[in-house]
């Protein structure tokens, strides 16, 4: 009896400190975007009020649900899952309302196996294939604003209705131009991606402060840090298109290599179209069974390739998660890799990449004096 009543207790003590937390640190973020000259008027402040609301909850629950167990006992270990869980969904939710920066953050978020509790990963990582749809009139807008043109009927003979993809930042369109009939693909931004992202970062900075300071032993400022040295390069369609037309040029000695070509004239920062390619993802086994690839060779030549980028150029596809690497056939039946989603490229400098080509050379031997010498 004594125990329901301190965990009936224990509960309305989380919900009051969490509505006073939710306040006090909206009430922040308000002065501090205040402060920064950010117009509330045009980003909304429901989406301040949606991201305080969830740390404060999410910060609550874990001080006050641990509060007095022993870090040691099978209660401890049972409600830290229970907590990892219900803050999982609350971030889900967060990310789902508010979209753009937030999805792109759940996503990396849900690839951080290595560093994060499983109910984190397994549940942010439905981010990666069900990311929300912007309409098609919304889509035509940016294409319209982005072209200069009155309607898109004057750049396509066709476009598809429904979205062939739907990423946090965009989404990819089937296309037929209107000029010379050729099939493309049409990636366009989210309307308010872009006029949200300073803000959202500015939000996320902020509230991740707050979780350092609050639970010193997760330290997520870094990834802040990298979501705003990359995010803009990954708003600016142009920067892709340049990151295709270089890559499709350093690997031009590989013929398997399908990197799809730009249509310049129909490009802008938050429209980039080009050339549509079939293919299926190379986790698609089933796909590959059926139409008789060689998975070895599949292997061997997506090896090759991701070994150059690093060990050779020096320069690396940051997301070559399935969906961007697929396989198909050529017209002579041979084997293509088609590399999509050009926009984020990292460069290795010339001592790192020199070092990581001997420490792979010393585990190859194996030596592990060398190994120690070279491991970083």
């Amino acid at each position: 009896m004594i125990a329901v009543v301190r965990r009936v207790f224990r509960n309305r003590l989380v919900r009051a400190f969490s509505t006073g937390l939710t306040l006090t640190t909206a009430g922040v973020s308000v002065y501090f975007l205040h402060r920064n000259d950010y117009s509330l008027s045009s980003i909304g402040a429901v989406r301040f009020a949606r991201a305080g609301i969830a740390v404060g909850r999410i910060a609550t629950d874990y001080k006050w649900s641990l509060h007095g167990l022993d870090p040691d006992s099978k209660e401890y270990s049972t409600t830290m899952k229970q907590l990892h869980s219900r803050g999982a969904e609350k971030l889900l939710a967060l990310a789902r309302a508010n979209g753009g920066v937030f999805i792109k953050v759940g996503q990396h978020i849900a690839s951080l196996q290595y560093l994060l509790p499983d109910e984190y990963i397994k549940t942010l990582s439905v981010l990666h294939s069900r990311a929300p749809e912007s309409k098609l009139d919304e889509v035509k807008r940016v294409v319209e604003e982005s072209l200069n043109v009155p309607s898109c009927d004057d750049l396509f003979e066709f476009l598809d209705e429904r979205p062939k993809g739907a990423a946090s930042l965009a989404q990819v369109y089937e296309a037929k131009l209107i000029d010379t009939g050729e099939r493309v693909a049409v990636k366009v931004q989210h309307p308010k991606v872009k006029p949200h992202s300073l803000i959202d970062i500015a939000t996320m900075e902020f509230f991740v402060n707050i979780v350092d300071r609050l639970f010193p032993d997760f330290r997520l400022m870094w990834l802040v840090d990298e979501v705003k040295r990359n995010l803009p390069k990954e708003l600016d369609f142009l920067n892709e298109a340049d990151n295709a037309d270089r890559v499709r040029r350093m690997f031009a000695h590989l013929p398997y290599l399908k990197i799809p070509k730009i249509y310049r004239k129909y490009c802008s920062d938050r429209v980039l179209t080009m050339e549509f390619c079939d293919g299926f993802q190379i986790d698609d086994i089933r796909a590959i069974e059926e139409h008789n690839f060689d998975k070895h060779d599949i292997c061997q030549k997506i090896g090759t390739l991701f070994s150059e980028m690093i060990f050779v150029n020096g320069y690396i596809h940051c997301d070559p998660h399935p969906g961007n690497v697929l396989v198909n056939k050529n017209s002579e039946g041979e084997l293509d890799i088609v590399l999509l989603d050009h926009g984020l490229y990292a460069t290795l400098q010339d001592d790192f990449r020199i070092n990581y080509t001997k420490l792979w050379l010393a585990l190859l031997k194996p030596d592990r004096d060398l190994i120690k010498a070279y491991k970083g």
